[in-house]
């Protein structure tokens, strides 16, 4: 019945959930009940002798009650709730019939207006049931509705039978006006016309290219009308198509990128889909809707929460907070700063990957990491063109899709360790990425619109700038990341490390202690590098290891039946109790659970093995030609020993040790700045000669000679280890140094040199011979470290040799010193 009718519905109703759709007045739907009180309404107001059609009551949309097959349900008005009355066996509410409410609004409106959209509802329903094939009986039924229903019945009926969702038939239901009605239901006819057209065109492009006849077959289902599996599955895709355009045009994306998506849309729906080109196009479009053209998240710009927050997750670090924090501010005070470029090299395991993800926690912005390590293919990051089979968008804006925002953190890891090929060269491709200026209209090659990089806060992670390309270092703000000292490890042991490693375990410091002093003996004995990965390694050791003494204590713990305690076992007990907590001491035994494990050296010695780093400086350095120089690594600073002899011979200088070209020049100058100085300093070779190369081979060696060695800072150590060889003096034990020289004996500055001062802290040396000009530099190390160490800075070699040997390096009285003219 149709909501005009003249049954009246009673004031109080008993109320039927459904979950399976939405029923419409003069419709009919096929309900389920399971739960039990819709089970209990079935049984006392349905199943009592009456049928369906003389008992009333109210069906209502639900999606929590499941369901099982019942008779089908004919509808007859609107109605609202007013109150619900109660709840059990059965929900029973008082209600009010919508008709009423229906009649008045029609009547405010005027005939003229309700008339024109009667006709267009009644011309799009009759253009649409033409459409289908009238042979099935269930067709011309339902044109015969369409002549004999009034004309305000037809909204809810055809809404029931043409495929819309549940929502919009909600939204009908929810429209007690007739021309809000009318209104609602004609977009849906023509969106189910212009879905029958395509497909009836497909149809016929399909028939044409395989030039054979098919029998025409239902184009559409309607409600119960059997259809087949390919007419659902083109229906399906219709609708999904329908349902991207409608994406596209709401879509806040710019007016270049849009004009190609609906370019692209049109192609679309004249394509088959049995085009390989289709799915392509398709999963373009659906990648140009999912892209954030607009859509960012809003910086959380307090300067002192971010200080708290920064210095409780990394300790030290300080250029790096401070940069963070000048980023913060000046975002405070300027809404449209275009996102940095920063690059932070240092050695690995100092926490760098673990700074930008800090960065984007304290901006809260989302965070996503690029891995560039071993990457030799340009479209990785920019993309590949349409026309490849297989194409797919770069690292860039497949990222972009993942955190849906277009103002996130990106670290790009590894940037030093980009690859080359045949493919082209992806440090190139960053270019336009990492260059402000730039990347506002960043291009991708399977986009092929402009896409704005420009919010995006680019970081970049490397171990060194010398394998960067200039052009691509030349867009980034490199800030260097040291490693640390041993009293920044140790705190970050007990503040960081140890924790974790606790709790990835499943110990408590209760279980468990590990002082100061043992952290400190794995950091100088165990471990030898700049970060603090081997150290956390070590404490993963340490924590397995006492993991099984803690689950053996468990597992001896469990206490036997009263009958089977004997004297033998009370006598273990006392004596577990009698001994030492340190995990050495009872390699065997298990300790019980109350008792916390102390690791000290010998504990350590039992877990790690006999220490791997000793203290040999002082035996390297027992006889002359020995000298200690520092070095610069990715992995951090280092100490270098450098060794010589010299033997009868013709002359000849030997150098060992797979040296670059840069040490080996460095060699030849200091070998003849000495030879041009051997009287000055009084200097002769075995035979006695003040030339140093007459009938004597001189053998310089750079032990670990697996490792290669190059670079310019190794010339005053190679001068000193010389003037220790022909002199016959033993240099300093406690002393190491850097800088490189010129023939003329000037010493020049050189980088690395925090790395190198803290490569000689951990290893114990304590006077450090630098370049003058290097001076500056010593301001970036901790105060503490440098309260350790004597430095000595040096602008010519006389200073380094006075320095290098106790009691100066003497000189021959009569020769005065002449300073350059140049």
């Amino acid at each position: 019945m149709a909501s005009g009718s003249a049954i009246q519905i009673p004031s109080r109703l008993p109320l039927l959930l459904t979950h399976e759709g939405v029923l419409l007045p003069g419709s009919t739907m096929r309900s389920s009940v399971d739960s039990p009180r819709n089970m209990q309404l079935v049984r006392s107001r349905l199943l009592k002798g009456t049928s369906l059609k003389s008992t009333i009551i109210g069906v209502i949309p639900n999606t929590s009650d499941p369901a099982s097959d019942c008779d089908e349900l004919p509808s007859l008005h609107r109605f609202q709730i007013l109150q619900l009355l109660k709840e059990k066996p059965y929900p029973v509410a008082e209600v009010e019939q919508l008709d009423r409410l229906e009649q008045f609004t029609n009547q405010t409106k005027s005939e003229e207006e309700l008339g024109e959209l009667s006709e267009q509802f009644y011309k799009y329903a009759v253009q649409l049931v033409e459409m289908l094939d009238m042979s099935v009986p269930a067709v011309a039924k339902l044109r015969r509705l369409l002549d004999n229903l009034p004309r305000e019945a037809l909204p809810d009926v055809l809404t029931s039978i043409i495929r819309t969702s549940n929502q919009e038939k909600l939204q009908i239901l929810d429209a007690v006006s007739l021309e809000d009605r009318f209104k609602m239901t004609i977009p849906l006819l023509v969106r189910q016309i212009e879905g029958l057209k395509l497909l009836q065109k497909t149809r016929k492009r399909k028939q044409d290219d395989d030039k054979r006849v098919v029998a025409i077959r239902p184009i559409r289902r309607i409600n119960h009308v059997p259809g087949t599996a390919e007419d659902e599955e083109e229906d399906e895709d219709h609708d999904d198509i329908v349902m991207l355009e409608k994406k596209i045009k709401t879509s806040s994306m710019p007016e270049q990128a849009l004009k190609v998506c609906v370019k692209e849309i049109k192609r679309l729906k004249k394509m088959p889909q049995s085009m390989p080109e289709y799915a392509l196009t398709r999963n373009y479009l659906e990648l140009m809707v999912e892209l954030p053209w607009n859509k960012s998240t809003k910086d959380r710009l307090d300067i002192r929460a971010a200080r708290i927050l920064l210095d409780n997750d990394h300790y030290a670090m300080e250029k790096l907070k401070k940069r963070v924090l000048e980023y913060l501010a000046v975002r405070q005070l300027k809404n449209n700063l275009k996102g940095p470029i920063l690059c932070f090299v240092g050695p690995p395991g100092v926490g760098k990957t673990s700074v930008g993800r800090s960065v984007a926690k304290t901006l809260g912005r989302e965070f996503h990491r690029i891995a560039l390590g071993g990457l030799c293919d340009q479209s990785d990051i920019r993309g590949h063109r349409r026309t490849y089979v297989g194409s797919m968008p770069g690292r860039i804006i497949n990222g972009l899709k993942t955190v849906g925002v277009n103002n996130p953190v990106f670290l790009l890891d590894e940037v030093d360790k980009l690859g080359k090929s045949l493919q082209g060269d992806p440090a190139a491709a960053l270019l336009e990425v990492l260059d402000p200026e730039q990347n506002h209209g960043f291009t991708d090659h399977y986009l092929n619109v402009a896409f704005d990089l420009s919010q995006v806060l680019f970081i970049a992670t490397a171990n060194t700038t010398a394998t960067i390309p200039p052009a691509l270092l030349d867009r980034m703000e490199v800030i260097q990341v040291p490693g640390y000292t041993q009293e920044e490890k140790i705190e970050i042991a007990h503040r960081h490390l140890i924790p974790k490693q606790l709790e990835q375990h499943g110990l408590t410091p209760q279980q468990i202690q590990i002082p100061q002093v043992t952290t400190l003996d794995i950091i100088t004995r165990y471990t030898r590098e700049a970060g603090v990965r081997s150290l956390d390694r070590k404490f993963g050791a340490i924590c397995r290891a006492v993991a099984v003494k803690v689950a053996e204590g468990h597992h001896k713990e469990t206490k036997p039946d009263r009958a089977e305690v004997t004297e033998e076992d009370c006598r273990e007990h006392i004596a577990e109790d009698a001994k030492t907590e340190s995990i050495s001491d009872t390699p065997d035994l298990a300790l019980p659970p109350e008792m916390p494990i102390l690791i000290d050296f010998h504990a350590l010695k039992d877990i790690l093995g006999p220490p791997m780093y000793e203290m040999e400086v002082s035996e390297r350095l027992n006889q002359p030609g020995v000298a200690i120089g520092l070095a610069w690594t990715p992995l951090g600073g280092e100490i270098m020993f450098v060794e010589a002899s010299q033997m009868d011979g013709e002359g000849q200088l030997t150098l060992t040790g797979q040296l670059g070209d840069v040490m080996k020049e460095s060699a030849h100058l200091a070998i003849s700045w000495l030879r041009s100085n051997a009287k000055k300093y009084q200097l002769t070779n075995a035979s006695g000669s003040f030339d140093l190369l007459d009938n004597t081979d001189i053998h310089l060696h750079f032990p670990a000679g697996a490792v290669t060695k190059d670079g310019p800072s190794a010339g005053v150590t190679i001068v000193t280890c010389l003037a220790s060889l022909f002199s016959g003096r033993l240099v300093r034990s406690d002393v190491a140094m850097t800088g490189e020289i010129t023939l003329r004996g000037l010493v020049l500055p050189v980088g690395g040199i925090k790395d190198k001062v803290l490569a000689a802290h951990r290893a114990g040396l304590k006077r450090i011979i630098i370049p003058q000009r290097n001076e500056k530099d010593l301001e970036e190390i901790a105060m503490n470290v440098r309260q350790d160490l004597n430095f000595v800075t040096a602008s010519c070699l006389d200073e380094v040799l006075n320095a290098a040997f106790d009691g100066g390096f003497s000189i021959k009285t009569g020769l005065e010193h002449l300073n350059s003219k140049l």
